[in-house]
């Protein structure tokens, strides 16, 4: 409530941004903390500089200006549209800054988390553009260049969110060419390719031949997704979002135990890892971080069955 409070002073002018900055610092100090405190392997700063899945980056793109607001998915979450009204380019980082203090807290992996071109395309309203391929491609130029920076400050996973293309699989082809331009600036880094909010299994074989080194998966909207990866196996590392992001209910820990075991003979990559769904935003926090300890309890159990 507090970062919530500090956000509407900082844009009334009450508060400078250097005053909000050291918050935003402080904040993502914290949540690390309790990340770590948990015992998650990779934590993020908490996206607590998040307005919203879209404009957090289109706010800072030149060509883009900031408009209403809209509904985020099926969520009860809303974005503030981007409408394109120029050629996009980029003057400075976007993450960066984010990045390079919040890892100096961090003693685990810190992965920054960056929403993909195509997501940004498809929620943005195009009036520069002749086609949704060339406004693709563009965005995808600056997260590239985004990846690029992150990767030469020592940022050793990047994550990728990519929800709308479970919407719009006709258009793989344009989704899958910007990926692959944000790929080659991955280096040695770790890259991972998320999605949620949609039913991934029509999708899956064709991920497999992206250059991703880990698959991101939303186990709640996808009964099946476990057939399919039984049946095809897979060659990249898996995020197993078995733990539902938006539900307050607990999950019952031998329930999906017995499901990462039914997986990992099918697995060729030498890890796996278990995740939430999605963000955790949409819980209450205390709920959170009793989903991100749920996770810990069923990854230790897991270790322990597979031994």
């Amino acid at each position: 409530m507090r970062l919530r409070e500090a956000y509407q002073e900082w844009e009334l002018g009450k508060i400078t941004d250097e005053e909000m900055e050291e918050i935003y610092r402080d904040y993502a100090k914290e949540v690390i903390k309790e990340q770590e405190e948990i015992g998650l392997d990779v934590v993020t700063d908490g996206l607590i500089r998040w307005y919203d899945p879209i404009s957090h980056f289109a706010r800072d793109i030149e060509g883009c200006e900031i408009d209403g607001l809209l509904r985020y998915f099926d969520t009860n979450f809303y974005f503030r549209k981007p409408v394109i009204k120029g050629d996009l380019s980029r003057d400075k980082p976007i993450l960066k800054k984010e990045f390079i203090p919040a890892k100096k807290n961090a003693s685990k992996i810190l992965k920054p988390v960056l929403t993909g071109p195509y997501t940004l395309a498809k929620h943005s309203v195009d009036k520069f553009y002749d086609n949704i391929s060339e406004l693709v491609f563009n965005f995808a130029d600056i997260i590239s260049r985004e990846v690029r920076e992150l990767v030469n400050e020592g940022a050793e996973e990047v994550q990728i969110n990519e929800p709308a293309i479970l919407e719009n699989e006709e258009e793989f082809s344009i989704f899958s060419e910007a990926f692959r331009k944000i790929a080659k600036s991955k280096k040695d880094t770790q890259l991972d390719l998320s999605f949620y909010f949609g039913d991934i299994a029509p999708l899956y074989e064709y991920l497999q031949d992206l250059p991703t080194d880990l698959l991101g998966l939303d186990f709640t909207y996808s009964p099946d997704l476990l057939d399919m990866i039984t049946e095809i196996g897979s060659e990249k590392k898996l995020g197993l979002g078995l733990i539902d992001a938006r539900n307050t209910k607990m999950e019952k820990i031998e329930e999906k135990v017995s499901i990462v075991r039914k997986i990992v003979p099918y697995v060729d990559a030498d890890e796996i890892y278990l995740q939430p769904s999605c963000g955790l935003e949409f819980l209450p926090r205390r709920r959170a971080l009793e989903k991100l300890d749920r996770i810990v309890e069923i990854a230790d159990r897991a270790k322990g069955v597979l031994k």
